[in-house]
């Protein structure tokens, strides 16, 4: 009898471990709604980023998203001193179609702890979309320190403002700048410079009726024609007048 307690006794509490295991493997649930801008306001520095996801509304499509996604979601949140340190105009000239681009471009439709993007598979797919497909990420790590690239910009993934499934949310001190809105686009190719279309030559246009110019020797033997017949009418008058007068 004693010897059958202790086996259950053993038996429950090898039960107890193993489910303390899987739950601690597993992502922890969140309890209750997630309230993306409380956790933005309580980091005290993403001011700009609210505001551009509530402009955008991607603010409630992301808070919607949270309740039916079982991928969860990741958020790269810039500073507002990312923002501020952009050039001149680089928000203000954007159309608000690309602004949305933009904002979206921030947000993984996956939810990624650190460690994950220490390992995880490049490009790592935003929402953003365009024609070609999804506009991607990608990252690189070494010990416990994450880089991020978009092709344009390179930073660091700091501190972790929330790092809880679904939603993880990561400071970034760097806008991150998608290469289809902000990549240096290669000049239009300039048309190449037409050769000059070779005319045929046209002949040179005499004085008189638009015929070609005579050559100069045959110049001379007109000339010499001509005075040769002048002076044979010359002497035949010559003669004729002889011939009249005897």
């Amino acid at each position: 009898m004693a010897f059958s307690s202790l086996t259950l006794i053993l038996f429950t509490s090898f039960c107890l471990i193993l489910r303390a295991q899987a739950q601690a493997q597993a992502p922890a649930p969140s309890s209750g709604a997630v309230d993306l801008v409380a956790i933005l306001e309580k980091g005290g520095q993403y001011t700009t980023l609210i505001r551009l996801l509530n402009e955008s509304q991607q603010l409630t499509q992301i808070q919607s998203q949270l309740k039916s996604n079982s991928q969860g979601f990741t958020l790269f949140a810039p500073t507002d001193n990312a923002f501020q340190n952009l050039k001149s105009g680089a928000l203000n000239g954007l159309s608000d179609e690309k602004k949305v681009q933009l904002i979206l471009y921030h947000v993984t439709p996956k939810y990624y702890s650190l460690s994950d993007l220490l390992t995880v598979s490049n490009p790592v797919r935003t929402q953003a979309s365009g024609s070609e497909g999804s506009w991607g990420l990608n990252f690189t790590g070494q010990g416990n320190q994450v880089n991020v690239s978009t092709g344009v910009v390179e930073t660091q993934v700091n501190n972790a403002l929330r790092q809880q499934f679904p939603l993880a949310v990561y400071q970034v001190d760097k806008v991150l700048l998608p290469a289809e809105l902000f990549g240096e686009k290669s000049p239009a190719a300039a048309p190449s410079p037409k050769s000059p279309k070779s005319s045929p030559e046209s002949p040179t246009v005499g004085k008189a009726g638009g015929a070609p110019s005579p050559s100069g020797d045959a110049q001379n033997e007109n000339g010499a024609a001509g005075r040769n017949v002048g002076f044979g009418v010359i002497l035949g008058v010559g003669l004729f007048c002889m011939g009249v007068l005897s």
